[in-house]
């Protein structure tokens, strides 16, 4: 009898409107356990997320339907998919505009298959995929790069971030419950202003890492 406790089970969906692209790569990820394709649909407007829940949604970058990759991007952050961008070329102003969007990262056609799905794996686990045309592409932007926070706005979003409740925070802080809600509201517009949005405490988690404000012992999962 095995010790081994199964990894759970990541639902996925690929929206990709190239059959043949589409169709391999649905076979290559359920040659893995961990990995199930709920999911293949040529444009967002196809997927439907009500009727299949997803943990990511693997998006192409550029879809022949007309839609834009941000837009395609809002609307599937908007009912709660995260999202992981997947393209054949290097286009870092695209990449800017998915990453404002909310998109977690960026991986090639060309990329090997294991690097694939390592990122997939992280994506659909709610953690930045920082390849190096992401990290390039993030670094030409300082809107990207620094959402221009106070050091008391810092310490609050790390400590909240890393999965203290409002009331703890406060007590950590010597403030109130209500200040650190104000405080919490106002880095949340920060991010939103720096095209870096962050509605939910997984968000936050997630610039928070981004922005190097957790330590190991800090970080969720």
């Amino acid at each position: 009898m095995s010790d081994q406790t199964p990894l759970p089970v990541l639902r996925v969906a690929l929206v990709e409107d190239h059959e043949i692209v589409a169709v391999g790569f649905a076979q290559l990820l359920r040659e893995f356990a961990d990995i199930q394709v709920v999911a293949v649909t040529p444009t967002v407007r196809d997927l439907d997320l009500d009727a299949t829940p997803v943990d990511l949604v693997v998006l192409d970058l550029r879809l022949g339907d007309g839609s834009s990759a941000t837009d395609n991007i809002g609307t599937l952050v908007a009912a709660g998919a995260d999202v992981l961008i997947l393209t054949a070329a290097e286009d870092p102003q695209a990449i800017r505009a998915a990453a404002k969007a909310g998109a977690l990262g960026i991986v090639r056609k060309s990329q090997p298959v294991e690097e694939l799905v390592d990122a997939i794996r992280d994506a659909a686990r709610g953690t930045t995929v920082a390849g190096l045309d992401w990290a390039a592409a993030i670094d030409g932007d300082e809107a990207l790069a620094d959402a221009g926070l106070s050091a008391r706005e810092r310490e609050i979003l790390a400590l909240y971030a890393s999965g203290e409740k409002a009331q703890s925070v406060a007590y950590l802080t010597n403030l109130s419950k209500a200040t650190v809600a104000n405080y919490v509201s106002r880095i949340r517009a920060k991010y939103a202003n720096a095209g870096r949005p962050a509605h939910t405490k997984v968000d936050l988690h997630r610039r928070a890492a981004e922005d190097g404000l957790l330590t190991d012992d800090r970080r969720l999962g």
